[in-house]
């Protein structure tokens, strides 16, 4: 027997040097792996010891006799991957001796509770005697996971429980319902800590650019995916989901994501923590197809084999690929041969279902076209130039997709944040290995960046990781060279300041009494949770004489 790496695979990668025998694929730092959306086990290697299962955050690792019908695929395709790729050895780099400081020597903040900013808090309190306070806007911590990962990955949010360690550790204050900026400027953290790591950012989708942008029915797919996460900012949100077709403008795993949802049975959402606002909606929908739009070919979709592979398992839906060229090349890599795969597979499937996904690919957007909403989106077949350049034939090749709602999954665009240098191309704060950097070139004292802020709106949930240990290590060698060497105002200071600006600071106590509430809301209707959506429920959920409790 052999354990194999499946669908909900993060890339954390906690569990390469957990594996006794080096068996785990690609390791990270090499071209292979930052263009993998997962980790492969080499099934002639495995010793079947369980290592990796009690490393791995997202219950992704299955023994190959124990695999749902769902999930046998990833048998073959963790052994296919090391016929491209065969197995030899690594030397892991030594991990740098980092040792204690002395208590009240090293205080950072960290602003944001998702995955970015939980890494960041794990490897910081790694160093005996660093204290962390962790800060977050929302009365609730984990960020996209709580509002970004779909209802039905459910594994993939167990995630949490590792960070859980993390938050409720002795070094670390959780303080929840505190927004920089509002509560508290870069300045009063600074007075109040050693360093600043910055771990959120405001994101919103990018506009297509085209005529008939401004159509009401023209969304940003993160905004449809909070809505129906339940995250306070669009739970009021509404959507139009009275036409039978919809068109998502984009292919990453958020496309397919948004598809899966809009077309599930209200049985099927019903068995998730989906908001009740959206499964109410959903329920009513008369949506029964979903064109996802490609700009460019198969080979450069930005979704994963995994996810991929996962909708052709959903009940009652089709799966139709339109504008694909299946031919395969000696040059393709694992996932790139896997998807012109299953792709193929797809193409000669029957058209046996009511509901179907519709992946076009070389295809743009050029024209909304409505009146007063979105009425219909125009589109052109793309061709390659001579440059290899691909570019709309608008003249002779563009026609009309009749569609009453419109989501663009193109990408995400970050925000400044409180005054700090910001980069309005790139969307990111200017940093150079997380250490923020000013317009001249120069580190901006005691400020650090990880996660999106830092790199861009790109990676899954364990791409933080490396990025947080990056800053860290980073932050830890201005620390040893003396550079963050100051006295700061105590946690009292801290705390006495929130009471003065009217903050209602919530800490971990609190956090857990809304997690327990939507828990029990949720197992009344054989749910994961209920959501409390409004911020003011939130926190009324979090007093004592709440009606809930």
């Amino acid at each position: 027997m052999a354990y194999v790496i499946t669908q909900n695979c993060c890339r954390d990668a906690s569990c390469i040097p957990a594996c006794p025998v080096d068996c785990i694929r690609p390791v990270g730092g090499t071209a292979e792996y930052l263009n993998s959306h997962m980790l492969y086990i080499d099934p002639a290697s495995c010793i079947d010891c369980g290592a990796c299962v009690e490393e791995c955050p997202v219950d992704a690792i299955h023994l190959d006799t124990d695999l749902p019908p769902a999930q046998e695929r990833f048998k073959e395709i963790n052994a296919a991957y090391f016929e491209q790729h065969p197995l030899t050895p690594i030397t892991l780099p030594p991990e740098g001796k980092r040792l204690s400081v002395k208590p009240g020597s090293l205080r950072v903040a960290v602003v944001g509770s998702g995955p970015a900013g939980c890494y960041a808090a794990k490897e910081l309190v790694a160093i005996d005697g660093v204290e962390v306070d962790l800060f977050e806007r929302l009365p609730t911590p984990y960020g996209l996971i709580r509002a970004g990962v779909a209802p039905d990955h459910q594994s993939t949010k167990s995630v949490v429980e590792m960070f859980e360690e993390v938050l409720t550790h002795n070094r670390v204050a959780c303080h929840f319902n505190i927004e920089v900026g509002r509560d508290l400027s870069h300045r009063d953290l600074l007075a109040h800590h050693h360093a600043v790591i910055y771990a959120a950012g405001t994101y919103t989708g990018r506009e297509l650019g085209i005529a008939g942008d401004h159509l009401a029915g023209n969304y940003a797919a993160a905004d449809f995916v909070a809505w129906y996460n339940g995250h306070p900012d669009h739970a009021g949100d509404t959507f139009d989901l009275s036409g039978h077709r919809a068109v998502i403008v984009g292919n990453g795993n958020v496309a397919l994501d948004v598809a899966r949802v809009l077309l599930m049975s209200r049985n099927e959402l019903a068995e998730t923590d989906i908001a009740q606002h959206a499964l109410d909606a959903l329920s009513d929908s008369k949506i029964d197809e979903v064109v996802i739009l490609g700009r460019r070919g198969l080979r450069d979709a930005a979704f994963s084999v995994a996810e991929f592979l996962a909708l052709g398992y959903l009940e009652g839906i089709d799966v139709v690929v339109e504008g694909a060229d299946f031919d395969g090349s000696a040059d393709d890599d694992h996932e790139t041969g896997l998807k012109l795969q299953l792709a193929q597979e797809y193409a000669q499937r029957p058209r046996a279902s009511d509901k179907r996904i519709i992946l076009r690919f070389m295809t743009s957007p050029v024209e909304i076209v409505g009146t007063d909403r979105v009425e219909a989106l125009r589109v052109a077949s793309n061709h390659l130039d001579a440059n290899g350049a691909q570019s709309p034939e608008v003249a002779s090749n563009s026609n009309l997709i009749d569609t009453s709602l419109i989501l663009r999954s193109i990408g995400y665009k970050g925000s400044p944040i409180g005054g700090l240098p910001y980069d309005s191309i790139k969307g990111v704060m200017p940093n150079i290995d997380g250490r923020v950097i000013t317009p001249t070139g120069d580190s901006l004292h005691g400020t650090y960046v990880t996660g999106w802020i830092k790199r861009g709106p790109q990676g899954v949930i364990g791409t933080n990781r490396a990025c947080a240990e990056q800053t860290v290590a980073r932050l830890w060698e201005d620390f040893n060279s003396g550079v963050l060497s100051r006295d700061i105002d105590g946690r009292d200071a801290l705390e006495l300041l929130l009471a003065y600006n009217d903050a209602d600071p919530i800490g971990w106590a609190g956090w857990h009494m809304i997690d327990t509430l939507e828990r029990e809301r949720g197992a009344q209707e054989s749910r994961p949770r209920a959501k409390f959506v409004a911020v003011a429920d939130m926190i009324a959920a979090t007093m004592p004489w709440s009606e809930d409790n």
